[in-house]
């Protein structure tokens, strides 16, 4: 059953208005948009705002997410173009659409349909303002606040930013919120500076270095017919794995994401027959002070390339830790110039250059509380296995994303049917578990890999 949505009309003011140039997190991820359209809703962000026990009265929560909008210059920032060329708009002041839903016996339920609703389309990138959002009422309070978010205006570090903050500002004011200590106009003008320059420069060389000896893509053959539609979503949820990743990650010195990006990394070697890999995870970009909390795009691919010759799994850990921090301190660059190096790499190859593998850990908290070998083995007896979603277009052949559902992890494999046929993709998810429950007890030889596979 879906609730009616009616609306409401929120007027909201900030400061300043202003135009500028798109940030370079911004206009790397308009050109994926532009290549995945029509299916560019498959960018939203959405987060549902839980109060507990708590409700608030509706003015209450209106003018939570009144003070939000009027905090955050990215929520009301729209995309605008001179000559051509895209820029960002920001407005002073204007009027919200929020959705009204009464949640009756399950709030909750209530709120998760009306985040499917608002998150099932793409944004009007130029005439929408960058925020959906809905109220669900129990007893005619609010119980939980939904939000759905336009990724030009954000990504996944900022909107956890905004819905803590939201959440406090519906409970208690602004009390104790310190104001943003930047804002996107402020970001560009700082990417454009000298400075910011020398440092796109410096990271796009280490790319350019590592594009002459990567494999020209990781997944080269097609394998089988496209499926119809062409994308498929593979999803593991293992109580098994928080487990497994933190003994290893202590064991090894090296952070959980690490864990699991050089499995994943193997693991796509060992499918192509590679003996280096290349995956591209996705940096967040928030490594000073003043970009810690800011609510804009700042995430961007790195370039994470390792040699996977070694004996063990196990000894690769401490190298995949220091190549994943190679890829972390260059993942700021200005988009234009990675073209520019792409070009460059590919007219030097005589051939595309291009992983087409991408990891995404999405998870804010890096570490649960250690089990043991036999443990991890029952648990992996709960793991389940599914395809939630199709899709006809994604600009990748293997795109993986991490996320945390409680005890489980939720890794989620979307991939090109093409080269990565459904039973491959299956394949590859539980290979990941399965090769990081074993190295958890005792390391794992590379030449086992292939056979997990």
């Amino acid at each position: 059953m879906t609730e009616p949505l009616t609306l409401h009309r929120l007027p909201f003011a900030g400061g300043r208005s202003g135009t500028g140039p798109l940030t370079w997190g911004q206009r790397a991820i308009w050109n994926a948009i532009g290549r995945t359209v029509p299916n560019d809703h498959y960018f939203n962000l959405d987060r549902i705002v839980d109060l507990g026990p708590r409700t608030v009265p509706v003015d209450a929560a209106l003018g939570a997410l009144a003070a939000l909008v009027a905090r955050h210059e990215a929520l009301r920032t729209r995309l605008g173009s001179t000559g051509g060329t895209p820029e960002q708009v920001l407005a002073a002041a204007g009027v919200l659409d929020v959705s009204m839903v009464d949640g009756g016996d399950d709030p909750a339920a209530a709120a998760a349909r009306a985040r499917d609703t608002l998150a099932g389309t793409a944004f009007d990138y130029r005439a929408e303002w960058p925020v959906r959002a809905a109220l669900v009422t129990r007893g005619g309070a609010v119980s939980h606040l939904v939000l759905v978010l336009c990724h030009l205006a954000t990504d996944g570090h900022g909107a956890e930013v905004l819905a803590r903050e939201l959440r406090l500002l519906a409970l208690r004011g602004d009390r104790g919120l310190r104001a943003p200590e930047t804002n996107p106009l402020d970001l560009a003008e700082e990417q454009q500076s000298p400075e910011g320059h020398r440092r796109g420069a410096a990271a796009l060389s280490y790319w350019a270095e590592q594009f002459t000896r990567i494999p020209a893509t990781m997944f080269p053959t097609t394998a089988a017919p496209p499926q119809a539609p062409r994308y498929w979503t593979g999803r593991i949820v293992s109580t098994a794995l928080p487990g497994a990743v933190d003994a290893l990650a202590a064991q090894h010195g090296v952070s959980g994401s690490t864990v699991l990006l050089t499995a994943a990394g193997a693991l796509a070697a060992a499918a192509g027959g590679h003996p280096t890999t290349a995956v591209m995870p996705i940096v967040g970009n928030r490594f000073t002070t003043g970009h810690r909390d800011l609510v804009s795009t700042l995430s961007q691919d790195g370039l994470f390339v390792l040699d996977v010759d070694r004996p063990t799994f196990g000894a690769l850990l401490r190298p995949g830790w220091q190549a994943a921090l190679r890829g972390y301190r260059a993942a700021a660059y200005d988009p234009a110039g990675w073209d520019a190096m792409f070009a460059d790499a590919e007219a030097a190859r005589g051939e595309p250059v291009h992983p087409y593998c991408c990891f995404n850990d999405m998870r804010l908290i890096d570490g649960r509380p250690l089990r043991t070998a036999t443990d991890l083995r029952a648990l992996q007896r709960d793991t389940r296995f599914d395809f939630p979603a199709t899709q006809e277009r994604v600009a990748c052949r293997y795109c993986l994303h991490v996320t945390l559902d409680g005890q489980a992890l939720v890794v989620t494999l979307t991939a090109d049917t093409a080269y990565l046929p459904p039973a491959a993709i299956e394949a590859h998810l539980r290979a990941i578990e399965e090769l990081l429950v074993r190295a958890a007890g005792s390391d794992v030889p590379m030449s086992t890999l292939t056979g997990l596979l």
